[in-house]
């Protein structure tokens, strides 16, 4: 018989909190090819620049010093404005982490690649900038600072494409983690593993493509210090620390010789807004807050002689003294993300493969200062106002809600939504005026370019994937609402307009970070206000349920989650969940064909696979349980339950020798776990292994002692 004090011990789940027209010549529609892009041959005649790129995940634009900003959150970042340009309507096209570095790595748009969901994968038929230059050459490494950007994670499946080392390896945070050493990675982290790369880099080595990616200023906000006390606004504290942490690698690269003869590029993917039209955070809606975003361009080659091996502060104030007349460059293009890929591309003089929609901005850079597409005779028209195209489908996805879709052309700035928007951002920038019903033939003409300029710029799409409990479980984490709708596929303009629930949304997101946050309470407080207004949100019930799980009131967690799964059938998250609560209250049986269904929606699931084998130990399936947490190692060789599980079955099975590589591995990886050390020293003791059986006891005692 099973030791039931240890399962009566052991089984207290470890749930993991789960979760989140003018002058524009369009693109024919054309279907996404099904063979990988041809990639251009490389040209012989010169030696390519080395390629920095930085994206700031969820940065706005008016908190940058070299656009205007005066809170003094950028200094270095304005260092390198003062030797390329800075482009002062600089637009996303999608305000999603993941969906917004697709189309900056891909040059095409949301439509046209797809990638409009985490966890959709980046099809191989897309050019892809890494492994264009990839295979120019250059040397290829990417340093994320989020699960959000983990192609091994499910949540940016295909990103590694073309890249020598993509550094991410994230995990789900369990309740004891720490934030940064799991979904989350410090600006000063991510850095440090850049400059690591760097060093190693040989001299004559090929040129090299390096991305890096900071995720501090996303909620939520928690700078480290000393920003944390010498900001108000935890947000402008997060800014300021990825800018210092930015300081550090271009100090590092000025150290090397690399700085000057590099192409550096910045932007953000999309920004953030805090209360304007509602919205708090960022995904659903399409006005400034969140689309309008810093983008800075700097050249491989110094506009003025710096004297060599100054610092970079050293270095401004001695441009400035050798050319008094040299400024920071400035733009007034209207320009896209989707333009930075083919920018890239033709500064480094590689061809651009005929797939990418957007154009090169080189034209805009070398003119500089651009006052106004007026004002500007040199720039062709093509680059300095052409219409600039945005959607969001998360309001569809996750609260089946309509999708929105913008275009900002000539003054307008207009939203394609049931209740259809219309501003004109000359004399209204902060969009306070809809002229949509005061002016509805010009609302009409203007709605009509949203809808062509995506029919002319889209491609079809051959399939698409739902998105698993496992990812849903990552983005839940983040924040985020993972929607069980098709991954890839467009939502509708049509239903529910995101403007009369925006509050609805908001509540979710909190409820969620609180979740995760083991703010229990106040999360049930938002959740219950949110089935208030959306009585039939599977996804509120889901986190609802998981919040009274995680306070043990089961009889109140049951008929929650029972509803969760009643409104979903299909979703592995909600079944699992329901599984973990039958398992707290003894309903084995009940809770076997929840996880069962759990671990058929997600076979990658470790965590799933372990919930079952441990039910199936409960109720005396221990074949079936082993080859559960067989594949639960497979999926994860360090999962301490699996392994603490796995090698107590096998002691109390009468075979020790067989338990001590999962118990010791067990140990290795939860060194403080009493259990682990116990289990260990009792299969020493049945070996007869009495030196090493006392000192696990020993050690069992010490977690003891500590834990108390």
């Amino acid at each position: 018989m099973l030791d039931s004090l240890f399962l009566m011990r052991f089984f207290r789940l470890f749930g993991i909190l789960l979760l989140a027209s003018s002058g524009w010549c369009a693109a024919q529609q054309t279907r996404l090819p099904h063979k990988p892009a041809t990639v251009p041959a490389a040209p012989t005649h010169t030696q390519h620049p080395n390629v920095i790129l930085i994206t700031l995940d969820t940065t706005r634009a008016d908190r940058m010093g070299f656009l205007g900003s005066v809170r003094g959150l950028t200094p270095n970042l304005d260092v390198v404005a003062h030797d390329g340009t800075a482009f002062t309507r600089a637009y996303s096209h999608v305000p999603l982490t993941t969906a917004s570095h697709a189309t900056i790595l891909t040059g095409t748009y949301p439509q046209y690649n797809h990638v409009n969901d985490f966890g959709v994968p980046l099809a191989a038929g897309l050019p892809y900038l890494p492994d264009i230059l990839h295979h120019q050459g250059y040397k290829t490494a990417a340093f994320v600072g989020s699960l959000i950007l983990d192609p091994i994670a499910g949540t940016a499946p295909g990103f590694d494409r073309g890249f020598d080392l993509y550094d991410a390896g994230f995990r789900i945070k369990t309740a004891k983690d720490n934030r940064y050493d799991t979904i989350e990675r410090r600006a000063g982290d991510v850095v440090a593993h850049a400059l690591a790369w760097l060093k190693k880099r040989p001299v004559g080595a090929p040129p090299f493509f390096l991305w890096v990616h900071l995720y501090d200023p996303h909620d939520p906000y928690d700078p480290p210090e000393p920003y944390k006390s010498k900001f108000a606004d935890p947000y402008d504290g997060e800014i300021a620390y990825a800018d210092a942490m930015l300081g550090k690698l271009f100090a590092a690269l000025r150290t090397a010789g690399l700085y000057q003869g590099s192409l550096i590029a910045m932007m953000a993917d999309h920004g953030e807004a805090f209360g304007e039209h509602g919205e708090r955070t960022h995904g659903i809606f399409l006005y400034d807050e969140t689309i309008h975003v810093p983008l800075l361009i700097k050249l491989p080659a110094p506009r003025c002689p710096v004297p060599k091996g100054a610092s970079h502060l050293e270095e401004r104030s001695a441009s400035l003294k050798r050319c008094p007349d040299t400024k920071a460059l400035t733009s007034d293009a209207r320009v896209g993300l989707v333009d930075v890929t083919p920018t890239i591309l033709d500064v480094t003089g590689i061809a651009i493969p005929k797939e990418i929609q957007g154009q090169s901005l080189v034209g805009a850079i070398r003119i500089g200062a651009i006052k106004s597409p007026a004002q500007s005779d040199k720039a062709p028209r093509s680059v300095v106002d052409r219409p600039i195209y945005s959607e969001t489908d998360y309001p569809h996805r996750a609260f089946k809600w309509s999708s929105l879709r913008a275009l900002r052309t000539g003054k307008y700035l207009a939203i394609e939504a049931p209740k259809r928007e219309l501003y004109d951002q000359a004399s209204d920038p902060k969009t306070l005026n809809n002229l949509a019903p005061s002016s509805p033939a010009v609302a009409d003409t203007m709605v009509s370019e949203v809808e062509q300029f995506r029919q002319q710029t889209s491609a079809e799409l051959a399939g698409a994937a739902k998105l698993d409990p496992e990812q849903a479980e990552k983005l839940r984490a983040l924040g985020y609402v993972g929607g069980d709708a098709g991954q890839g596929h467009e939502g509708k303009i049509g239903g529910t307009d995101p403007k009369d629930r925006i509050e609805v949304a908001n509540l979710m997101h909190d409820g969620i970070l609180e979740v995760e946050q083991g703010e229990y309470q106040s999360a049930i407080l938002k959740l219950e206000r949110v089935l208030q207004t959306e009585p039939d949100s599977a996804i509120a019930y889901v986190q609802l349920g998981t919040a009274w799980t995680r306070l043990k009131d089961y009889e109140k967690a049951l008929p929650i989650l029972q509803k969760a799964v009643e409104l979903k059938a299909d979703s592995g998250l909600a079944q699992y969940e329901l599984g973990l609560a039958l398992y707290e209250t003894g309903s084995w049986k009940e809770a076997a064909p929840q996880f069962e269904q759990a671990v058929a929606r997600s076979p990658r699931w470790a965590d799933a696979h372990f919930s079952l084998a441990a039910v199936y130990a409960r109720i005396d399936r221990v074949p079936e349980a082993m080859e559960e947490l067989d594949k639960s190692l497979a999926l994860n060789p360090d999962h301490y339950r699996a392994n603490l599980l796995r090698g107590r079955l096998l002691s109390l099975l009468g075979k020790p020798s067989e338990a001590l590589p999962n118990l010791q591995k067990a140990a290795a990886v939860e060194p403080d776990s009493r259990e682990a050390h116990l289990f260990l020293a009792d299969a020493y003791a049945q070996l007869g292994r009495s030196a090493e059986e006392k000192i696990e006891r020993a050690r069992a005692e010490k977690a003891k002692a500590s834990a108390r």
